[in-house]
Order: structure tokens, then sequence, then C-alpha cells
């Protein structure tokens, strides 16, 4: 009965689940060097757990506290600071803009000519030397330090948001100077916090908000998690029990996964 007993666990343990992410394909060839595969098929559970772990909670938050989801709920003003010794300038205008073609209902402006001071989400482009002072400057020494203990950043961004779950504004710091691979990889983690995915999964192997991958484009899996977050059936706000009603009858019915309960 024991030796039986042992079997079974040790099948548990080695069976693939039956809902695994499949479709894996290399990664676009203007990501990173070397940058990790991406899968494009996703079971409902997989979005759901994902959904669940990086909308809700955040490292640094200003403002209220929510007790929900949060998100812009309006036309989003976006303003890159042009700065540092690299000038990244047009290409974070681009992966802005690419953000804005790839999310449904995400209404984005990117420039015009508004000030930064007046824009919705600002972008900061800033040399490494100069980021623990830029934090400072914006959020005043003891805020910026505690963030700097508390994550030993290379980029951060700040989401001020209200009790109700709407986001006020954004900003992001970028790194230009470290190289093409640490400036991707931080200017698409930084606009999923920006956007409202504000937490980190670092036992996802999927999201870029896994802070032990280095990823360096719009994935699949976060498309897929950003197109639920702006779809007008979720709103700001809305608690993880009522997310979590709702989410999977959400996902099957934006096609975001192959049926329901389907292993992709």
């Amino acid at each position: 009965m024991r030796r039986r007993w042992i079997a079974i666990a040790l099948a548990a343990l080695t069976a693939t689940p039956l809902w695994a992410a499949s479709g894996r394909r290399p990664a676009p060839p203007e990501s990173v060097k070397r940058a990790p595969a991406e899968y494009t098929r996703f079971s409902t559970a997989e979005l759901t757990r994902g959904f669940l772990a990086l909308a809700f909670g955040s490292d640094l938050r200003i403002g209220a506290r929510p007790k929900g989801i949060r998100r812009f709920d309006r036309e989003i003003r976006a303003h890159v600071i042009a700065g540092g010794s690299v000038d990244r300038t047009a290409a974070m205008e681009r992966i802005l803009a690419e953000y804005g073609r790839k999310i449904p209902n995400l209404r984005l402006i990117i420039g015009g000519s508004e000030a930064a001071a007046a824009a919705d989400l600002v972008v900061r482009l800033i040399d490494e030397k100069d980021f623990a002072s830029a934090l400072e400057a914006d959020f005043g020494r003891a805020t910026a330090q505690a963030f700097v203990t508390k994550t030993d950043a290379q980029c951060m961004t700040s989401v001020k948001s209200r009790a109700d779950g709407e986001i006020v504004r954004a900003v992001s710091f970028i790194i230009v100077d470290k190289g093409e691979n640490v400036f991707l990889d931080c200017a698409y983690h930084e606009l999923l916090h920006a956007f409202g995915l504000s937490s980190h999964d670092q036992s996802n192997p999927w999201t870029t908000l896994n802070q032990k991958r280095m990823v360096g484009y719009l994935t699949v899996y976060d498309r897929a998690l950003l197109t639920l977050l702006y779809d007008p059936r979720l709103r700001p706000g809305m608690t993880r029990y009522q997310v979590r009603t709702i989410l999977p009858r959400l996902i099957n019915g934006l096609r975001l996964a192959p049926g329901p309960d389907s292993g992709g």
C-alpha cells in the first residue's frame, strides 16, 4: 500500500498540467538580446491567476489606498521628458504607441502641446547616476530612500490614484545609459505598472513583471492582462472577489483563452 501511494505522489509531481501554456515562439526581433521566447496561448486559469496577482498591490503607492483594481478611466495624455546621455525619446514614444495600438480601450495620446505638468502619464528618461536624486526631487528623501532600499530598483513607476481606484497620474523613471537591453526591459516593464498592473510575481514564467526575467517586449500574456484591465466590464475599484467572479467569463468572451477550462 505504501509503495502505491509513493507511485501516485511521484506521478502527480512529474505530470504535465493539463492547462500548461502553449504556442511557444521566438521573441520578436526588436526585443532585447537573448530575450526569452513567448507563449501565445493560455488557459483561463493561467490568465486569472496572473491578473489577480498583478493587478492588486504595489511597491510604491502615493495617494489614497485603493480597495481594488486601479486603472485610468479616461483619455490618457502621455508626455516623455527627454534626458540622460543617450537620446531614447523616439524609442520611448514608439513603445508608448505600441501599447496604445495593441490594447483595446486604452485611449492614449502621446506628446502634443501639453506640458509635462498637465500630463496624466509622464516618462522621465535619465542616466543611472541621476536615478536616486530624481526620485528624491519628485517624492521626497524619505519616500525615495524607502523605495530604493526595499526594491533595489533600476527603474521605477509611481502611481497616484483615488480611493475609487481611478489613476490620477503616473510617473515612470527609465534608465537610458546602461545599454539597449536595460532600456527596453525597463520601458516595457514600467509602462505595465503605469497603466495599472502595479505588482510583481516572481513565480510567473510569462509576465514581464517577474523581476527574475529580462524581457524587453510586450508579451502576448501581458497584453491579455491589460486587455482585461481596460475592458469596460471591469471597473476601477472592483475588489478581488468581484474580479474573480467575472474574470473567467470575460476571458472567454474576449477569446483570450481557447475555451472554458481549456488547456491551450
